[in-house]
């Protein structure tokens, strides 16, 4: 995947933030080592596409999808994140601003999973602190090859504080699922802590997100 330099990717977000056709927008990151599956992962939730070719993220790169939530239009900027050391410092200064965070590891492989303490610390140092975490397990369609037990990864989420979900993005396991379950607590926490200002989900309660506006309206209810 050819990616951008950094400056052009970051023009394409102002211009992306520049535009007014949404209610609110989140941004969110995918972080985790090296070949976990964020690339396809983000690809699978964004464009409803896979392919198995593994082609390492150079430094960062971002997709937009619109959700729809409470009749609101809600724009979700995703940052895919490069896994190596050597793109660290250009990943974390991405960390700042961001409301979510997938923090994902492969079954198949104890390494990636035993980097999630350390993707967690560097969540806590860099982002603000109330940016919401899901732990994800990816490549749950290789059971046959799995290493880490779904319990390994409950439990580590819960010392974390963290959500949960094992996923595939090659067999379309969960992906949106773990999206909408992000962005319904990051709606949440902005309602709990705005305490009355205009929020997402003022006086609301969580119904699922959709991709397509409700039937019963053409357009965003501002």
């Amino acid at each position: 995947m050819a990616l951008a330099s950094e400056p052009v990717q970051q023009n394409q977000a102002q211009k992306d933030a520049a535009d007014q056709n949404f209610d609110y927008m989140f941004k969110l990151l995918i972080i985790g080592n090296s070949s976990v599956g964020k690339t396809s992962f983000l690809f699978r939730y964004a464009d409803d596409s896979f392919t198995s070719a593994f082609v390492s993220t150079v430094g960062i790169d971002f997709k937009v999808k619109t959700v729809y939530r409470n009749n609101k239009r809600v724009k979700l900027q995703i940052w895919d994140t490069a896994g190596q050391e050597r793109y660290r410092t250009i990943t974390t200064a991405y960390y700042r601003g961001a409301m979510g965070f997938l923090l994902m590891y492969d079954i198949t492989s104890q390494e990636s999973f035993y980097a999630v303490q350390d993707w967690a610390t560097q969540i806590k140092t860099y982002s603000w602190d109330n940016a919401q975490v899901v732990l994800v397990g990816n490549k749950c369609d290789l059971e046959d090859d799995r290493l880490v037990p779904t319990e390994d990864g409950q439990r580590l989420a819960g010392d974390l504080g963290f959500q949960f979900f094992e996923t595939s993005a090659k067999d379309n396991i969960n992906v949106k699922q773990v999206f909408d379950r992000l962005v319904d607590v990051i709606c949440d926490k902005m309602n709990e802590s705005v305490n009355g200002d205009a929020s997402p989900v003022a006086n609301h309660k969580t119904p699922s997100l959709q991709d397509t506006p409700p039937e019963s309206q053409g357009g965003c209810s501002c």
